[in-house]
């Protein structure tokens, strides 16, 4: 799809007619030259131009900085050395403040509304959106738009209430309670309003979003408005995006955190549960009876959710991909890309992040069981055999074959093949290679280097990640549907799949085998499986530190350790064998970080002037 946006002159234009000032220089102007702020506001073009703005406030997670650290939970680990500047390794360290002045987070609150993607960010980039859209609304209830159709402005309001919801969930997801502003408020006065509970944040944001599925098309190229720039709304906000919003905002709401506290048990709010199972039910019966633009990819397609190459302006995400941020270019991130692969083989300058071991456990077998489970199969003298195929998709694992073309230095053949046992090349150093005897590929080919021209710097490989996607909708709706009603049996009325079917959908694209028996059979076993499938299927697409967090599962065992596996071959690389049958001896696993970490990390701190303001405006506990 092209994402390109038709409007950017009209969103320039309506940023100046916003700014007008007086001045001696204006004031020589002739009269006919005059133009009143409110043509921003008089049509659709005008207003969509001013709604635009809006979309480029959101941040690229995958490019936000040269290396962006974005995987906060118990996924990842960290060279040594280099990168200490990341968010991953002040999370680590509980070092939460340092997200306040951390230009390479996407939390930082140093941003600007325009420029490059280093000034995109969550904190100051929500309010101003959340202002723009409170400015919009106004307009429209002062009657401003007066060259449109009713539907014209049902998709500009639709749009609006998305948006402001979206901001405020972006805020509210990281930060907890906030103010709900929802009027313009005067620029010359201070903020008075109160902090609101998470659960009365959610009401207003889930009015908002379903507003905006009632006024926004299921794809805008059916209508007569979107098909003025047919091919090129993929990017705005649809019936779809607001479903799907609507469903995680009721269940964040529902979850262990938001309904308890942080010093509250792991229970959740059935009843936000089931509205959640509702929105995304109404979402996934639309989805499953054609009536949207949306579907799973097949299985063989799998990479192109995250990444395209020598596709030009052609995003990620396919027929799967829901709530997309613009991408600020397509090929100039391949120091992202080397971040997950060994220094010496892709002139990385060593920063590697890697998936921890205990992390890469998640990934069960081909049966569908837990590595863990005695029926399993797992034989850790062969721990590569008959595993989960996402795991031969995402992970590279010892003797897999990493480089194919002319490798013109003989000393530089030790690289062709992944030696990530223990004493191996790709595991020796902990400042330029992996830590934990793990290579993370899910957004990178098999190529990435500097021997093999195939996908090499030339060959425009773009890498980008979805905010929501289908996959983590089912995903959320059998965790919605399951809490809700108190059984994987459980089901929103419009849909015809249950919980544990909705997680099934899942495996099935992968090739695994459906949930077993014993793991239906209660709450308990399928929400261990939901959580895992959770992490497989989502793995290093930045929702694992928020899940960990809503669950209230961040500070335990073993959520707060990351491990590497240590191992030898049971014989020499064989070449010729397929890697995933081959044998090891000694496998055993070891800690390499423990993050001790306390209850107050389950929200992020307010900046110290945020919460001088006035008395009602309060710190987080604990800070």
């Amino acid at each position: 799809m092209k994402t390109k946006f038709i409007y950017y002159l009209y969103a320039a234009a309506a940023s100046l007619l916003l700014s007008v000032v007086s001045c001696t220089d204006y004031l020589d102007k002739e009269p006919s030259s005059v133009i009143s702020p409110d043509d921003a506001y008089k049509n659709f073009t005008n207003f969509q131009g001013f709604v635009e703005r809006m979309y480029h406030l959101t941040p690229d997670l995958a490019k936000h900085y040269w290396v962006s650290s974005f995987n906060w939970g118990e996924d990842e680990v960290l060279t040594i050395g280099n990168g200490e500047y990341l968010m991953g390794f002040s999370i680590d360290r509980g070092n939460y403040r340092d997200y306040i002045n951390n230009g390479a987070s996407f939390l930082d609150r140093s941003w600007s509304p325009e420029g490059d993607r280093f000034r995109k960010s969550v904190w100051g980039g929500s309010w101003y959106g959340i202002r723009v859209a409170n400015m919009g609304l106004q307009a429209l209830a002062d009657g401003k738009m007066t060259d449109a159709s009713q539907d014209e402005k049902n998709i500009i309001a639709g749009q609006l209430y998305f948006m402001r919801a979206w901001f405020y969930f972006q805020l509210t997801q990281y930060w907890g309670g906030l103010p709900y502003i929802d009027t313009v408020l005067p620029s010359d006065e201070p903020l008075t309003l109160p902090r609101e509970t998470y659960r009365e944040n959610a009401e207003k944001m889930a009015a908002d979003f379903q507003k905006a599925a009632e006024l926004l098309p299921v794809d805008w190229d059916n209508t007569e408005i979107g098909r003025r720039t047919s091919g090129n709304n993929a990017l705005r906000a649809n019936k779809i995006w607001a479903l799907a919003m609507l469903g995680k905002t009721y269940l964040y709401a529902g979850s262990p955190l938001m309904a308890n506290g942080i010093n509250g048990p792991r229970t959740y709010d059935a009843d936000m549960c089931k509205k959640a199972a509702d929105a995304f039910g109404q979402l996934l019966n639309m989805v499953e009876n054609g009536e949207t633009q949306y579907e799973l990819v097949d299985f063989e397609d799998y990479s192109s959710l995250f990444y395209t190459m020598q596709q030009n302006w052609l995003m990620p995400g396919g027929t799967e991909a829901i709530v997309r941020s613009p991408t600020y270019g397509p090929d100039s991130y391949w120091r992202q890309m080397n971040s997950y692969q060994p220094s010496p083989i892709a002139q990385g300058d060593g920063i590697v992040l890697a998936p921890a071991a205990n992390y890469v456990n998640y990934y069960g077998m081909a049966n569908g069981m837990p590595l863990n489970d005695p029926e399993s199969g797992f034989d850790k003298t062969h721990p590569w055999k008959n595993r989960d195929p996402r795991f031969y998709n995402d992970i590279i694992y010892d003797g897999v074959k990493v480089v194919s073309g002319t490798i013109t230095n003989a000393s530089d053949e030790v690289w062709r093949y992944a030696n990530l046992y223990t004493g191996g090349n790709y595991t020796s150093d902990p400042r330029t290679v992996s830590r934990t005897g793990y290579l993370n590929y899910k957004f990178i080919p098999l190529g990435a280097n500097i021997w093999d021209n195939t996908y090499g710097y030339s060959y425009s490989t773009h890498f980008h990640l979805s905010w929501v996607r289908l996959a983590d909708v089912y995903l959320m709706y059998a965790e919605a549907a399951a809490q809700g009603y108190g059984s994987p049996s459980g089901k929103a009325g419009i849909f015809s799949k249950n919980a544990a079917d909705a997680l099934n959908r899942i495996r099935e694209r992968a090739g695994v085998d459906p949930l077993a028996d014993k793991y239906a059979a209660s709450l308990e076993g399928f929400m261990s499986e939901l959580r895992r499938e959770r992490a497989v299927e989502l793995a290093f697409e930045g929702h694992r530190f928020n899940d960990l967090r809503r669950w209230l599962l961040l500070t335990e065992y073993p959520f707060n350790i990351k491990t590497k596996q240590e191992f030898d071959r049971a014989t020499p690389l064989d070449t010729k064998v397929n890697p995933k049958e081959n044998a090891v001896l000694n496998w055993r696993e070891e800690v390499v970080q423990t993050r001790n970490l306390s209850n107050k990390h389950y929200w992020l701190p307010f900046n110290t002037d945020d919460v001088s303001m006035y008395p009602e405006f309060y710190q987080n506990p604990g800070w």
